[in-house]
Formats: structure tokens, sequence, C-alpha cells
């Protein structure tokens, strides 16, 4: 929402989008704010803004392959300690790269489907 107050802000203001769109206006600034200046932050966000350049780097420096619970034990070891369940909140997961298989299909990657599928229909003149 804030993203199209900012697109038609110039053309409608801010307080009429808010009336239609039934929120305070005082939301879209306070959000603006935080925007604007990082320290109006709540505690957790710039906790997990932290947590996020660590975990980061841990999943990385393997290959992109360790989960939740490797990327865990893992800052466990350097020393970092936080919550597994804060961690599997604040860790992004990677794009599903496997299909499932239904009677007799083999298993084939989403990207491999989409190659496929795009060079099967560039052969159709």
């Amino acid at each position: 929402m804030i993203s199209f107050i900012d697109d038609h802000r110039e053309v409608y203001g801010v307080e009429p989008i808010c009336r239609v769109l039934s929120i305070a206006p005082s939301t879209y600034y306070a959000r603006m704010a935080r925007r604007a200046d990082p320290e109006k932050l709540s505690v957790r966000s710039r906790s997990d803004a932290a947590l996020m350049i660590e975990i980061k780097r841990v999943f990385e420096a393997n290959f992109c392959v360790y989960g939740v619970r490797k990327i865990w034990r893992q800052l466990a070891r350097e020393g970092i300690v936080v919550a597994r369940c804060t961690l599997a909140g604040v860790h992004p997961r990677p794009a599903r790269s496997g299909g499932v298989c239904h009677r007799g299909e083999k298993p084939i990657s989403f990207q491999r489907k989409v190659c496929v599928a795009s060079y099967t229909a560039a052969l159709r003149f």
C-alpha cells in the first residue's frame, strides 16, 4: 500500500488515498519516517537485519545448501546465540527446484520445464 500511495500521492494527495483505502494517514507517515531513519525501527527489526547479514554469510559460505537447522548450528559454533524459531522466521527460503512426480512422469526441475516448453514452442512454426 505504501508504494501505491507513493506512486499516486502527487496527483491525489496522501489523505484522500488513505481515506479510500481506509487506513490512517499516520500509518503512511510513520512508515515513511522509518524508511528515512533506521533508528526509528523496532528493536526486533534492527536485530533481524543484523541477523540476516550473518545468515546470508553462512548460507553463501556453504554453497547455498544449508537449511535452517544447519545454519543455526553453525551460528552456535561461531558464538552467535539465536533461537531456532527466530532463525526460521528470518531465513529466506530458496526457490523450489524440483517438481512432483505424477503417474509415470520423471521429476524435472521447474527451470528446465520452462526451458523445454519454450524450446518446443519455438519449434512449432
